[in-house]
């Protein structure tokens, strides 16, 4: 039997180590490599060549989904290793990103260890595996009945500039500096135009505004 090679990604090493310790017992299955952050995670693939890359989207305190840069990375650099996200947020933004950034499969870290070991074997044959819930979007998606949201002409020129800065990670204190107004006055814009997008969080206003062509 050919064994499978597997890196980790993820930024808690009780995490990492739990992976290991529960993988490493399967008799296909075998750590190759770890890292806790995009940073370090190249070099550790250029050393590991993992056949399947488990891959959490939260690598920092600050950020839902610094991993989604990485999960594109990885397939574009490393064709020989597909990407497994297993992280803790389900939103549909983040399921669908990572499809379009190249990911195999996306489950969630509160899966059992019976379905996270059949997900990485399908990931390794070439096949997409999704727990419950993101199957869920992925279905929705391919069959065109995602919710309807904003259009371009809803978002003001302001709103547009003020995404534009967001999407390069710029504070409200930093977006006032550049465009000479108050924090007060840029959190009520970002406030208005999430709320327009539909967004929760700021990267998803981003991601919304991107699909709109508005950034």
């Amino acid at each position: 039997m050919d064994e499978i090679r597997i890196a980790l990604v993820d930024d808690h090493a009780v995490v990492r180590q739990g992976l290991r310790a529960m993988i490493d017992r399967e008799p296909d299955l075998r750590v190759v490599g770890e890292a806790s952050s995009a940073r370090t995670a190249t070099a550790m693939l250029d050393r590991a060549r993992p056949r399947v890359v488990l891959l959490d989207l939260k690598l920092t305190a600050g950020s839902e989904c610094d991993g989604l840069p990485l999960c594109a990375t990885i397939t574009q650099r490393y064709p020989g290793s597909r990407v497994l996200v297993l992280t803790s947020s389900a939103d549909e933004w983040l399921i669908l990103e990572s499809i379009k950034q190249g990911a195999s499969g996306f489950v969630l870290k509160d899966v059992d260890l019976t379905e996270l070991l059949r997900a990485i074997r399908a990931v390794n044959r070439g096949e997409s595996a999704f727990d419950p819930r993101s199957a869920g979007v992925v279905v929705q998606w391919m069959h065109g009945s995602q919710r309807p949201g904003a259009t371009a002409s809803d978002i003001t020129p302001r709103e547009r500039e003020i995404l534009a800065l967001l999407a390069r990670g710029l504070s409200n204190v930093a977006i006032g500096q550049r465009l000479y107004i108050s924090a007060a006055t840029v959190k009520f814009h970002v406030g208005n135009v999430m709320q327009k997008l539909g967004a929760r969080r700021r990267a998803e206003a981003v991601y919304a505004a991107s699909k709109l062509g508005l950034i």
